[in-house]
């Protein structure tokens, strides 16, 4: 029964004081004198060596500042000292002798617990989860390593001893009511204990995980096929992306707070970070816009296809795939962006950041490219049979898995 818009207005008026509670107050869009507030000024300004290309090798990918990304410093309030430049030390007077005699009186601490960065040099494949149909979606948990492999009809779940084996059959298969639904995207919530499903079909399935998987509860959606979904970091916030328009729900309270109106051929793919989200498609522009005053603050032409849109852990910069499978890296701030140029012409594009921070994977067609952050070094590749039509990374940063025409793949990841 459709609610009246009296009932729908006061919904939404209380959904979106929770969301202020999650966001903080809005984003002015880009031009406005106030832009330049507190709020913006308290962004870190990251130095332009960390994505700018070095001298690359054949290990490394061709990367590109775009342009009007040299006056971004200026503009965001970073000035070096004269006669430093990027990279060198900064003239600073010395530490008195009363703060050296406290720091020679602090203990070393034993190498063996000190936590150092890593990324992964190889992988092995270790395994294939035979699905049975493609598949289009894939989630891989870091807590129990079950992985779920999402498609036509059904969710197959997979428990950890069926990740180094080649024909071990799934630990449960979670059917759907209407046999013709179809799962294009999926996301697991930070904790693991929960996973949320979209595509073709009228819903947005909410499934609790543990201690057996069953569905929560079903979002009825008012488009025909969700293409992308976008988790918030504490999961009370999901947006859905549809042909022409975004729903934005509280998943907490199970409200639609919005259905928000995108460009129809700017919808395909969707991220969140922060108080923002982003959209991308076949328009070849990607869009950022807040997630309180729902204005558009920023659009990119990016010039080819957008295929697939991830962001890093601390939400500062956003990776994009586009169909020619060039990577644009965009701060999320800033006015400012960088190109890892390949130049071929794909059909599929995903990108995933691993939970560390320190690699992302990428997946091109039949290739697999694991790629160092920032400095775009090409960690491995490995060429698979048939094209990937999806991945992800376990939160522990030890498996990677690949979703092709009738299985997924399993590789452990060797550091």
């Amino acid at each position: 029964m459709p609610e009246s818009p009296d009932a729908s207005s006061q919904l939404e008026h209380r959904a979106r004081s929770q969301l202020g509670e999650v966001c903080g107050p809005p984003e002015q869009p880009l031009g406005s004198p106030s832009q330049r507030g507190p709020a913006y000024q308290e962004t870190t300004c990251v130095s332009p060596q960390q994505w700018a290309p070095q001298a690359l090798d054949g290990s490394e990918l061709p990367a590109t500042r775009l342009s009007k990304a040299e006056s971004e410093d200026a503009a965001c309030g970073f000035n070096p000292p004269p006669g430093a430049e990027f990279g060198q030390p900064c003239p600073s007077p010395g530490p008195s002798e009363e703060v050296l005699s406290f720091l020679r009186a602090i203990p070393p601490v034993p190498d063996d617990v000190v936590v150092r960065q890593r990324a992964p040099h190889k992988s092995w494949k270790v395994g294939r989860l035979r699905h049975g149909k493609k598949v289009y979606a894939v989630a891989v948990s870091g807590s129990t390593h079950h992985v779920y492999t999402c498609g036509h009809g059904y969710i197959r779940v997979w428990d950890e001893s069926a990740l180094h084996a080649w024909d071990r059959a799934p630990q449960a298969q979670l059917n759907f009511q209407d046999r013709d639904s179809c799962v294009f995207t999926c996301k697991l919530f930070p904790d693991e204990r929960s996973l949320i499903t979209g595509g073709l079909s009228q819903t947005l399935t909410l499934w609790d995980l543990a201690p057996t998987p069953r569905v929560r509860a079903q979002l009825a959606s008012t488009g025909p096929v969700c293409y992308s979904l976008a988790l918030s970091s504490n999961a009370q916030i999901c947006v859905a992306c549809f042909k022409g328009f975004v729903e934005i729900w509280d998943l907490q309270n199970q409200i639609l707070i919005r259905k928000h109106e995108v460009p129809i051929y700017g919808s395909q793919c969707v991220d969140i970070t922060g108080n923002k989200f982003w959209t991308g498609g076949e328009d070849t522009k990607l869009y950022s816009w807040d997630l309180r005053s729902y204005q558009r603050l920023q659009q990119h032409d990016l010039r080819h296809e957008i295929l697939s849109i991830t962001h890093d852990p601390s939400e500062e910069w956003l990776l994009v795939g586009l169909r020619m499978s060039d990577i644009v890296i965009v701060h999320t701030h800033r006015k400012e962006k960088f190109k890892a140029v390949l130049q071929k012409y794909i059909y599929h594009h995903n990108l995933k950041f691993a939970s560390c921070g320190d690699y992302f994977v990428a997946t091109m067609n039949e290739t697999i490219r694991c790629i160092a952050a920032p400095s775009l070094h090409r960690l491995f590749q490995v060429e698979e049979s048939a094209h990937i039509l999806c991945c992800d990374i376990s939160s522990d940063n030890r498996y990677l898995v690949t979703g092709s025409k009738n299985s997924a793949t399993v590789y452990q990841l060797l550091y």
